[in-house]
């Protein structure tokens, strides 16, 4: 045939012929489906085609002189010149010979699929589209559920004339493309019942980061439209890629999402409807652990295949569909992702508020940035022009007809939509912040508002009253020197991972178990284990928070290790020091159900607490449960970087007791190279470092208590808090001695308290005293890590490149400038 080409007979070499998408769906389907990924069948109408079309209508002068007339006028004018080279398209014929292709390959295809007249997809595919510079995505027509040869050639018409819809035109007009050197080819797929199961996209990296260890999966109920113009809130997946590839099950992350409508296909009046989606299919995910595997494995193949066929490491934004009927998922669409991979440099930039002020909405946070201006609450499209640049777009949800508004916004704010919603996508492109899914914004926040929108603290954004003060913070890594001390970091939210992982470092030596327990597991691990003695009252609560899971303890379990599976892949292959949970029994009766298992103490930060609790029988059940999670981490998703702490063990009796407990619990030290650490944080620690050695590899000083502990000051108290100093004699000699001891025992040592992140000059001593490694808080990393790269010098030239001196009895002062 002249104008038609078979899905199988070509592929990403067949741009100019067929069109970005078209291309990506032969080569998918040709390259890909002997290695197990499913692409649905399919042929395209070629760019020639089109261009067949365009000249038996004599219309190309008449298009160039309409586009040429609507240039002058402004967004007004583009609007007009697009609806009147529409309407000219629409109402030309397709030449009978394309015709007569058109309808044969269709027929074809339907008995290749079984069908007397199969249901088709029919896609728009420029030829400038779904390329690693411009993806044009959304800017040309799809239609769904075609049906029958005249309703394709209809179909196929209103394809070619969306080459020429407002948006297209602009977005080439942004990119530089002459209008007439962009063709469109047409394709035409087998329709999945998708309708009546599940679609979504899946990103081989992180959209928010550009992380790229990661594969991102968005999913919803019905047709993917719905998750596109960002009308419902998808369930999010995130599986890491490294150990997927060594055969093991890494899915980080399984967040629920709002799934609010469906998206279905009536065919009894041939016409989409958004139907509501029953609450008890909204509560659960709307895939299984079996089915986000296997979209990860393919989405691996697929971006292995595009990076050796473009000679560089390719990002791949993909589309995939549930076939209702017939049961297993296809990929339906393959194409680079452009935000990220257009981002060549090397400089790291952070954003930070100087102040706060009133909450008003809180969101699922886009873009890590901050802006402020005033909000301009638009309910729909046909509002657009009240709009005015700077402002804050607020809205329902958008879609490619916004696109015109986006660009003026300062940012962006929808009461629905996911991270892969079409708001969410365009303001990662425009480089502007925005929160989506912030149910209450177009209610709490005024027409005419000055706000403050924050995307700048991980997963959840947050609109603040007023134009806040905020700084803006460049890095270049390779600025930076190299130290012999590592420089770890300390990190508690797993939302902030991916971002902080892209910060110099050597890995994590402090990883705080207690966050992840109080913004994710929320409820006391023995209310879960003991759940059958709860008050009726407290089990509602639980049962609000547990409903996915029928098994209490592995509604803890799991998403426990969700959340320090988040870190330990953020860092790998680097270390990642994780510290069991070291709450104290007060802030442990804050979580729900704790009141019925914490007893009220007289000083709780120097009660029952971090060891003791591990093997006492009274929480040794709940301890079990965290050794179940760290298990899962390393030994079902292969995070082998996860290395464990233990807080707070006064004795090494106790630390003898804590390691029989994990080993009761299948956590062997020793076994699959797991090492096990231990806080240095009390007196005895540093007394008893040989006897503490042979029970651990390694330590990590606790500054706050160790400091409390040595110079009897309650941290707590506000009366005595001028005398609680790290930098105090006394603190140091034993930080030195421990130092000292481990390194006699043949053992690492690092630091993980506040000191070294808020005084330069504790750290400088540290290294002095020959640390192996000092654990940051991320905002002091860049300048910390060239303090200490100042005193290795100094102290490579004085001391021959040795270990430092033994401790001068002397000020804080004449150490730091030794």
């Amino acid at each position: 045939m002249q104008w038609i080409r078979q899905f199988s007979e070509i592929g990403i070499d067949d741009v100019p012929l067929v069109g970005g998408k078209n291309a990506s769906l032969g080569e998918m389907l040709r390259e890909l489906g002997p290695l197990g990924v499913p692409v649905p069948d399919g042929f395209a109408v070629t760019a020639a085609g089109f261009r067949h079309f365009l000249a038996t209508n004599s219309l190309g002068p008449k298009i160039a002189a309409l586009l040429d007339a609507a240039g002058a006028g402004g967004v007004s004018g583009m609007e007009a010149g697009s609806e009147a080279v529409r309407a000219l398209m629409l109402a030309a014929e397709i030449p009978a010979d394309l015709a007569a292709e058109i309808t044969s390959a269709y027929r074809e295809l339907s008995r290749r699929c079984g069908a007397d007249a199969l249901e088709v997809a029919v896609r728009s595919s420029a030829t400038a589209e779904d390329l690693p510079g411009a993806s044009f995505a959304g800017a040309h027509e799809t239609m769904l559920n075609v049906q029958g040869e005249a309703a394709l050639l209809e179909s196929v018409r209103r394809c070619f004339a969306s080459l020429y819809t407002t948006r297209a035109i602009g977005y080439r007009n942004d990119m530089g493309f002459a209008h007439d050197a962009v063709s469109l080819s047409v394709g035409v797929q087998k329709m999945l019942a998708t309708d009546e199961a599940v679609s979504g996209v899946i990103f081989t990296l992180d959209t928010e980061t550009g992380f790229r260890d990661v594969v991102q999966i968005d999913a919803i109920y019905g047709l993917g439209e719905n998750i596109v113009q960002g009308r419902v809130g998808p369930d999010e997946f995130y599986v890491h890629k490294p150990t997927l590839r060594a055969g093991f099950e890494p899915i980080l992350w399984k967040r629920l999402g709002t799934k609010e409508l469906r998206l279905v296909f009536d065919r009894a009046t041939h016409a989409h409807d958004n139907r509501p989606v029953p609450e008890s299919e909204r509560a659960v995910l709307c895939l299984t652990d079996a089915e986000v595997l296997q979209l990860a494995r393919w989405a691996i193949v697929i971006e292995d295949h595009y990076s050796a066929k473009h000679g560089e490491p390719t990002p791949m934004d993909i589309e995939f569909a549930k076939d209702g009927r017939e049961g297993p998922l296809y990929i339906v669409q393959a194409r680079p992702e452009t935000v990220h991979a257009a981002k060549k440099g090397a400089t790291l930039r952070s954003y930070e508020l100087q102040k706060t002020s009133e909450v008003l909405v809180e969101g699922l946070a886009v873009g890590e940035q901050i802006a402020s201006g005033k909000a301009r609450v638009i309910a729909d499209a046909s509002k657009m022009s009240e709009f005015r640049a700077g402002e804050v777009l607020v809205t329902e949800s958008t879609d490619p007809n916004w696109e015109p508004v986006l660009k003026q916004a300062s940012a962006v704010i929808t009461a629905r939509g996911g991270r892969t919603s079409h708001a969410a996508i365009v303001a990662r492109e425009l480089g502007i912040p925005a929160i989506v899914g912030a149910e209450k914004a177009m209610t709490a926040l005024a027409d005419g508002r000055v706000i403050t929108v924050s995307c700048a603290d991980g997963e959840i954004g947050r609109v603040y009253d007023g134009a806040l003060p905020f700084r803006t913070v460049e890095i270049d890594p390779a600025s930076l020197p190299v130290t012999r001390t590592r420089i770890y970091m300390n990190i508690g939210d797993p939302t902030r991972a991916f971002k902080l992982a892209m910060l110099p470092n050597d890995g994590v030596g402090l990883a705080r178990m207690e966050f992840i327990f109080a913004s994710w597991v929320r409820v006391h691990p023995l209310a879960l284990t003991r759940y059958e003695t709860l008050p009726a009252d407290t089990r509602r609560e639980v049962d609000a928070i547990t409903a996915r899971y029928a098994d209490k303890r592995e509604y803890f379990v799991d998403t426990l290790a969700q959340g320090i599976a988040t870190l330990a892949a953020a860092f790998w292959p680097k270390p990642v020091i994780l510290r069991f949970s070291d709450f104290k029994s007060n802030e442990y009766a804050h979580l729900t159900g704790g009141a019925a298992f914490e007893t009220a103490e007289e000083n709780p930060m120097l009660g029952w607490r971090g060891a003791s609790r591990y093997y006492h029988p009274d929480y040794k059940d709940g301890f079990l449960l965290e050794v179940a999670a760290v298990r899962r981490v390393r030994e079902t998703m292969g995070l082998a970087n996860l290395k464990v702490m233990i807080p707070f063990c006064r004795t090494p009796e106790e630390g003898t007791k804590a390691l029989a407990v994990m080993r009761e619990g299948g956590l062997v030290r020793g076994e699959r190279g797991l090492e096990v650490y231990m806080m240095a944080e009390i007196p005895s620690n540093a007394i008893l470092i040989d006897r503490f050695a042979p029970l651990f590899d390694g330590f990590s000083i606790g500054s706050n208590d160790l400091t409390q502990l040595v110079l009897g000051v309650d941290r707590d108290s506000a009366r005595v808090a001028p005398l609680f100093d790290e930098r105090d004699e006394a603190v140091r000699r034993m930080c030195a001695q421990i130092i000292a001891g481990a390194h006699e025992a043949g053992r690492v040592v690092g630091i993980c308290g506040q000191a070294p992140s808020d005084y330069p000059e504790f750290a400088a001593f540290l290294v002095e005293q020959g640390i192996d490694s000092i654990s940051l808080n991320p905002d002091s990393i860049v300048r910390t890590k060239r303090r200490v790269a100042e005193v290795e010098a100094r102290d490579q030239g004085t001391l021959g490149g040795g270990r430092a001196e033994p401790l001068r009895e002397a000020p804080m002062a004449a150490a730091s400038s030794r």
